[in-house]
């Protein structure tokens, strides 16, 4: 076999390897998906609750909750995707409402994967785009669960991608850019013409001011300053010339889009049959209130900790979760960048327009959210897809010392989960199958993590490989909690239908879970955290007061119990089932037990009554 047919091989092989993760990827997205423990933050909860509410009450508006403060804090759009995704409560289940996420996500991934391809004219290119995608952790967490993170990007999202796509419609010359092809081998022939370099149409600004819309009437009105900042930054950063007659055309389209867009966002105060305190909810409570601080502006902004300027500086290594190390890396070009573009000025070429459009997108997105006195790295997740093209142009250009980091860590979280997995098998959680298959996984992957560190050929491909894994682990992880060790018997459910039930719930909305645990029951919430730390005597006289005034009590075990709840042989034990402690008091975990989380992480939660028969 000659040289060329042995390198076209090696090249199929490699594009079929990068698609087999991808596969896996998609596969880890879809693992778990109605579990308890998804990787999510307590807004789901809250979120859930209001959909659940506003669809038993038959109609789209005004949307419903329980909680004081807690009803329009979002647009209506997020819940009436769960309403219908829902089946309006006939089928009520967080699958169904996480499914619509994971769609969004996947497409997400997919328009990534496309201007990849776009770019490099390489499959490979694609799905490595793709994966690093889904990859990063703030899409796993914030990308799968019933939030507004998935869809709000997707929409927003929409016009750049279709700004780029349209910048690649005829690819440029070989040689009239800086690195056109980025390290990939495009196929024979691909390279050749020159991109028109025309103005997007009124039509398509009116399809950019539609979807705009869509994704202000998940999230807030308040996003289409960073989502037209960075429309209107990268047409004009990417156009070959700029001249005034251009800058006002982009500027009266987009004005049009904008226009349109909060049109859309608008319909809100127009359908509501309360638009008063949508205003005063929303407007004034939810966007109003994140731009003051009583503490100060400056004082948050420049020593605010986690919520400084400077923080959010690294919102976007934040966001990679694992890849974090691969990101700073990316960062570490950014002189070869500053260089390329002196010498392209002085030879007066211009930069590829995939990557000024790039950069914009990141950098405005960055600077918009630096100027609010709530800050999160949360809020950069619009721009993510843009990182994730970056990295997959650049992958061979970051050097392999900034992998190795990232592999360490995921060899670290892969160890962790295997132990967890082995403490929660000792308890008697889940099947021996369950155990065997969570530990092969976490086999798999510390291979992974060996070979990419003693192969350097291998340790780009095994570091992403490698923290897909990692993901995968946690959900396998998990499973055994989603069966009979982390439900409560039929049986259980059937003795308490339409009863009152005082249940733990340490945060806003979080005894909503319980809509999904014991169906059909009327919820009273005590604050369980405050019991946790709680003496034998304290814990005892606060359950028998909780027994006393409903018809049973979910009660967690404190540090008190052992094997059985403080009130027997008092109360009876209705059912039963597993917990995972998410929050822990001071001094719970230690150098000594911390290889042992079976005394830290698991603990019992028990469906009492008051008498026993």
């Amino acid at each position: 076999m000659s040289d060329a047919s042995q390198s076209s091989v090696s090249r199929a092989a490699e594009t079929i390897g990068w698609l087999l993760l991808l596969l896996l990827a998609v596969a880890v997205y879809t693992l778990g998906l109605d579990g308890q423990y998804v990787p999510t933050n307590g807004d789901e909860l809250v979120y859930t609750h209001i959909a659940r509410l506003t669809a038993a009450s038959g109609h789209w508006l005004p949307l419903v909750s329980e909680l004081d403060h807690m009803r329009n804090t979002k647009p209506p759009l997020l819940f009436w995707q769960a309403m219908a995704a829902g089946g309006w409560g006939s089928h009520w289940s967080m699958a169904a409402l996480r499914a619509p996420s994971v769609v969004y996500t996947l497409l997400l991934a997919a328009a990534v994967g496309h201007s990849v391809r776009l770019i490099t004219h390489n499959w490979r290119g694609a799905a490595l785009g793709a994966c690093i995608y889904l990859a990063f952790f703030c899409t796993f967490r914030f990308g799968r669960t019933f939030l507004t993170s998935a869809p709000e990007t997707f929409w927003l999202n929409m016009p750049m991608f279709v700004l780029l796509w349209h910048k690649l419609q005829v690819p440029r010359p070989a040689d009239s850019g800086a690195w056109p092809t980025y390290g990939f081998t495009p196929k024979p022939g691909a390279l050749q013409g020159v991109a028109r370099q025309r103005q997007l149409s009124w039509l398509a600004h009116l399809g950019f001011g539609v979807a705009m819309g869509l994704g202000l009437a998940y999230k807030s009105f308040a996003l289409i300053a960073p989502a037209a900042a960075t429309l209107w930054c990268a047409q004009l950063a990417s156009a070959p010339k700029i001249h005034w007659r251009s800058v006002v055309a982009i500027s009266l389209r987009l004005a049009l889009s904008a226009l349109i867009a909060m049109g859309i966002f608008a319909l809100w105060f127009v359908l509501d049959p309360d638009p008063a305190a949508v205003w005063q909810e929303f407007v004034v409570g939810e966007n109003a209130a994140k731009m003051s601080n009583s503490a100060g502006y400056w004082h948050i902004a420049l020593l605010g900790g986690g919520f400084s300027i400077w923080a959010q500086l690294l919102g976007y290594v934040q966001n990679a979760g694992l890849l974090a190390f691969v990101v700073l890396g990316l960062m570490s070009l950014g002189p070869l960048l500053v260089k390329r573009a002196m010498l392209d000025k002085k030879e007066q070429k211009s930069w590829p327009p995939e990557l000024v459009i790039l950069l914009v997108w990141l950098g405005v997105w960055l600077v918009v959210f630096t100027l609010p006195s709530q800050r999160s790295a949360r809020y950069l997740i619009p721009a993510m897809p843009a990182l994730a093209i970056l990295l997959a142009l650049n992958w061979r250009r970051i050097a392999r010392g900034w992998f190795v980091p990232s592999l360490l860590l995921c060899g670290v979280f892969l160890a962790v989960l295997g132990r967890i997995a082995w403490a929660s098998h000792d308890l008697g959680i889940g099947s021996r199958s369950d155990w065997v298959m969570t530990e092969l996984a976490v086999a798999a992957g510390l291979v992974l993590v060996l070979l990419g560190l003693v192969r350097p050929a291998f340790t780009r491909a095994t570091t992403l490989a490698a923290t897909l894994a990692v993901f995968a682990v946690f959900g396998l992880t998990t499973v055994p909690l989603n069966g009979s060790s982390g439900l409560y018997a039929a049986s259980s459910m059937a003795a308490l239908q339409g009863q009152r039930v005082a249940v733990p719930s340490s945060f806003n909305g979080q005894f909503e879970r319980f809509e999904f645990l014991l169906p059909g029951k009327r919820f009273v919430p005590y604050d369980g955290d405050a019991l946790a730390g709680a003496s034998a005597a304290d814990s005892a006289l606060a359950l028998q007061r909780l027994l006393d005034s409903h018809d049973a009590v979910v009660w967690l075990q404190t540090r008190a119990e052992l094997g059985q709840p403080l009130c027997l042989p008092g109360c009876q034990v209705l059912g039963q089932r597993w917990e995972v402690k998410g929050r822990h008091q001071s001094g719970e975990i230690t150098l000594g037990n911390v290889w042992q989380p079976q005394q830290w992480l698991f603990r019992r939660e028990w469906l009492l009554s008051r008498h026993s028969d």
